[in-house]
């Protein structure tokens, strides 16, 4: 990958990776491995993990989008996950509104300043 950046990875339902397919962000590497995973309710919990696990260890991927409710399905998973590249950051769906208490990554970042430190 010498010369061209990261690819950003996305594991969400159908309408949030239909939306940034579209944008195109959609890839395959040189192995014909997408950098996405389109959920569904009979998606497994252990392929999405097995998916999220394989993006952490991608050296093409900077940053891994997924919904926030299938987020909490893995929250184990992420919240292990404690390196800066691949950033993991947890985004709504349209069923699901985004909410900044269940953001592990969020509440982590905010215990890395003081009130001191905002104004």
């Amino acid at each position: 990958m010498a010369g061209r950046g990261k690819l950003i990875a996305v594991i969400g339902d159908e309408d949030t990776c239909t939306g940034f397919l579209l944008g195109g962000v959609g890839e395959l590497n040189k192995n014909r491995k997408p950098n996405f995973l389109v959920v569904e309710k009979d998606t497994s919990v252990t392929e999405i993990e097995e998916t999220f696990r394989s993006f952490l260890t991608r050296e093409d991927i900077g940053i891994i989008l997924i919904n926030q409710f299938i987020a909490e399905m893995i929250r184990h998973a992420i919240d292990a996950h404690s390196l800066s590249i691949p950033a993991v950051l947890e985004i709504p769906s349209k069923e699901h509104p985004y909410d900044p208490s269940k953001d592990s990554i969020l509440r982590r970042a905010k215990g890395m300043f003081s009130a001191e430190d905002m104004r």
